[in-house]
């Protein structure tokens, strides 16, 4: 997920690149295939949940927040860079996909689902 020649590297980028070295680095490319990094995704956010499980939110220990945080984050954006995928463009597509499941009008205040509106 390299920039172009015109434009700046983003903050992703930077931070995909600094993945891509430590990975690199240690030769574990081998082992990131899409299915791999789903499934890192997947346990890391289960992780993340874990956390949560059993207290309010705010008995939340924070270090360890950001730190699967942190996980979840970089395989998803390995899983992203092994596609192709520029993370920025691909969460704008989804944010215009749910502004239209869910116009404003209808889905404000509410939790229901796009289907129940």
């Amino acid at each position: 997920m390299m920039p172009t020649a015109n434009s700046q590297p983003t903050d992703i980028d930077e931070i995909t690149n600094l993945l891509i070295s430590f990975r690199d680095q240690r030769n574990w490319a081998q082992f990131h295939n899409s299915k791999d990094l789903a499934l890192a995704l997947s346990i890391e956010a289960a992780e993340l949940n874990e956390l949560f499980l059993w207290k309010s939110a705010g008995e939340v220990d924070e270090a360890k927040l950001r730190d699967e945080l942190a996980d979840v984050f970089a395989f998803a954006f390995l899983l992203a860079h092994k596609h192709g995928f520029k993370v920025r463009e691909i969460v704008e597509s989804k944010v215009r996909k749910n502004a239209e499941k869910y116009p404003v009008h209808k889905a404000h205040s509410t939790a229901r689902k796009y289907n129940e509106l």
